[in-house]
């Protein structure tokens, strides 16, 4: 709890075995999470088994795989039905350092922000974690049209490591987003649609044979599906179109 605020913690995980335990522990340190709440998305691993024994902690399994996007909006439901008053999801391959979780919360907690993100590009530590330079331009460009597009001035869009108040959660409309990657990207431009400001943190991150990554195909992909998002965006506060994305 942070000043009688419900915190939960939501892992969107797939074939994350090898990592969640770790994750978890570390998460649970921090001192403040009343909850975790793990979301299978078809692993083909001991990711279920593995979750089913850890204290304070809700499993749910996704009988056939949803996506990423998918995951994330059975997190966020399953958050809010359980309470959650800050809601932070953690990638469970253990790429994003839990030690940053009280940071996140206490800003959320002391009503300074409703969204939270955890930078890789802020300190550099993105190329120093091991992010490959193909990504890391890939990034830097996406980011520079998006924030011309949103009109924003993020350090960057794709990072995985996101707190949200439960105010900021109800207000999205998730369920019209896209149950792949783009969905993070989706969930970004709407809180800028609705008028919060996000703020960000500089966080360490740590690139190895156990982190989440997608190919090359899936990268070039959701790099197309952030700029259609970016550009919506825009057409639509020009009323020139009308999407479900961004509700008037």
């Amino acid at each position: 709890m942070y000043k009688d605020k419900k915190i939960i913690v939501v892992m969107p995980a797939y074939n994350a075995a090898q990592t969640l335990r770790r994750t978890y522990n570390e998460v649970m340190a921090q001192e403040i999470v009343d909850r975790v709440i793990v979301v299978d998305d078809g692993s083909r691993d001991e990711t279920v088994a593995i979750a089913g024994t850890l204290p304070n902690t809700t499993v749910y399994v996704h009988e056939k795989n949803l996506g990423y996007g998918g995951n994330q909006k059975s997190c966020y439901r399953i958050a809010l039905e359980e309470g959650g008053d800050i809601v932070i999801m953690v990638h469970p391959d253990y790429q994003y350092t839990p030690l940053l979780i009280p940071a996140m919360a206490t800003m959320i907690g002391n009503g300074l922000y409703h969204c939270v993100l955890g930078s890789r590009i802020l300190g550099g530590y993105a190329l120093k974690g091991g992010m490959p330079v193909w990504k890391y331009v890939a990034n830097r460009f996406l980011t520079f049209a998006e924030n011309i597009f949103l009109g924003a001035k993020l350090s960057e869009y794709h990072t995985g490591y996101r707190a949200f108040s439960r105010e900021l959660l109800e207000k999205l409309p998730l369920e019209v987003n896209s149950d792949d990657f783009v969905f993070d990207n989706q969930m970004i431009a709407q809180i800028l649609w609705f008028g919060y400001t996000v703020a960000e943190v500089s966080c360490p991150t740590k690139y190895f044979a156990g982190a989440s990554s997608i190919n090359l195909f899936r990268s070039i992909r959701y790099g197309f599906g952030c700029l259609n998002t970016a550009i919506t965006f825009r057409l639509a506060k020009m009323k020139l179109i009308h999407s479900k994305l961004f509700p008037l």
